[in-house]
């Protein structure tokens, strides 16, 4: 009698996968440029397409030296920073591997204006990378954000209090930040994959914050494509 072979989840459906292993991606990801990193994320690096929730223990803690080294392999199609929590510089991008050139940065007057920008960005798909830094989103300004990311493969990133852990959000990437000494200890809130419950030390090198160019107020920027000529 001949042994017939169970399929796997993946075979089945690309969206499953077994609880002791780390899923594919069906986003294209973009490495971290930390391998210990890339190594723990479903696809070996940061998924493009998709709302990636980054909570921080305070905004300003390293979160750009982290992202750097993927900011960098996409950067020829700009880079958005909304809202920082400090005003970019010049030489601290320079020190990134950032030019000036390739860095936007959008500054709004209200969260709700923020929050327009973001999906117009991220819906024009003209821009390689949009970090947005917000104290507080609603569900479903979270949901119409993940919606607006899969319009296109922009690297989207978004810096909430490390409190908004325990909110639900749609999301299929959550990590934690939290300021080490030499670095930044990530922590693993939701990933498609295995429950990892120690924090992963991520050495960081490089300038902190420092500021740069005047920022684009968000009542320049338009919807879709006319965006692109814009920035």
């Amino acid at each position: 009698m001949l042994a017939h072979s169970h399929p796997t989840p993946e075979q089945l459906h690309p969206a499953l996968w077994r609880a002791s292993q780390l899923a594919r991606s069906a986003a294209r990801c973009v490495d971290t440029g930390h391998p210990a990193l890339s190594n723990q994320l479903p696809g070996g690096g940061w998924p493009m397409g998709v709302l990636i929730d980054l909570l921080v223990q305070q905004a300003g803690i390293g979160e750009v030296r982290l992202l750097a080294p993927a900011l960098v392999q996409v950067a020829k199609r700009r880079v958005v920073l909304l809202q920082p929590p400090h005003a970019p510089q010049t030489l601290a991008l320079a020190g990134l591997g950032l030019a000036a050139s390739e860095v936007l940065w959008v500054k709004s007057k209200s969260g709700p204006d923020a929050l327009w920008a973001a999906e117009q960005i991220l819906r024009s798909a003209s821009c390689a990378a949009l970090l947005f830094w917000s104290s507080h989103v609603r569900p479903e300004s979270l949901r119409r954000l993940n919606l607006a990311a899969q319009a296109g493969e922009t690297l989207f990133f978004m810096m909430r209090p490390i409190a908004a852990a325990q909110d639900a959000s749609p999301a299929p990437l959550r990590l934690s930040l939290r300021p080490a000494r030499g670095g930044i200890d990530v922590g693993f809130v939701k990933r498609r994959g295995p429950q990892r419950d120690d924090c992963l030390f991520i050495p960081l090198s490089g300038p902190g914050h420092a500021t740069v160019c005047r920022p684009v107020p968000v009542e320049h920027l338009v919807p879709t494509r006319a965006l692109e000529a814009v920035i």
